[in-house]
């Protein structure tokens, strides 16, 4: 006698297999990337007259092929880039090797003095990207604790922590992301 094979009925399987996809695709988040957060000049006014940037108000960073870091034209540690586009942009006591600074009267702050400084990024092509994203850190976050010293000193409270979009944009005015990439270079050659 010949046995008869044992049928599953797996007509139903799939139905569930495509319901859990749907689920699961539905419910779950997909990480994206975020990128460099920059906001971009706008576009140059043709019938206005291009205005020389004094020296002294540009920051100079330099990254070559192997990752070194030239800082106004002398090597600098990575742990120090901070502290150093800190004390550029503040400027805490007018000297004349560092930036310009203009008054103006910002709503929520008042009369304050801003920095005219800018930092000039320039990496070599074969700049590694850890160390790009490295600099680009350190840049950022000059700006962050300049943003949050004040917001302290004026609002008693850091700069991420302020609910009033008033005192946000105050702040943000005040100490703006003044920082400016040039196109890479192969200075040294490739890697």
């Amino acid at each position: 006698m010949a046995r008869k094979a044992v049928e599953v009925n797996t007509g139903a399987m799939a139905d569930i297999s495509f319901l859990l996809l749907t689920f699961f695709l539905l419910t779950s988040s997909i990480d994206t990337d975020m990128g460099i957060i920059r906001k971009l000049p706008p576009p140059p006014d043709p019938t206005q007259e291009i205005q020389d940037v004094k020296k002294r108000n540009i920051f100079n960073v330099l990254i070559n092929k192997y990752d070194g870091l030239l800082v106004q034209g002398r090597p600098m540690d990575i742990s120090q880039l901070r502290d150093a586009a800190k004390e550029f942009l503040a400027n805490p006591y007018n000297r004349e090797d560092l930036p310009e600074k203009r008054t103006e009267v910002i709503e929520g702050l008042g009369s304050i003095d801003i920095s005219k400084g800018v930092i000039s990024l320039k990496n070599d092509r074969g700049t590694s990207y850890k160390m790009y994203i490295e600099v680009q850190n350190e840049l950022t976050a000059a700006v962050s604790e300049l943003r949050n010293e004040l917001s302290k000193q004026r609002f008693g409270m850091a700069y991420s922590d302020l609910t009033n979009t008033v005192n946000q944009e105050a702040i943000s005015a005040a100490i703006p992301v003044a920082i400016s990439e040039a196109e890479p270079e192969n200075v040294g050659g490739t890697k």
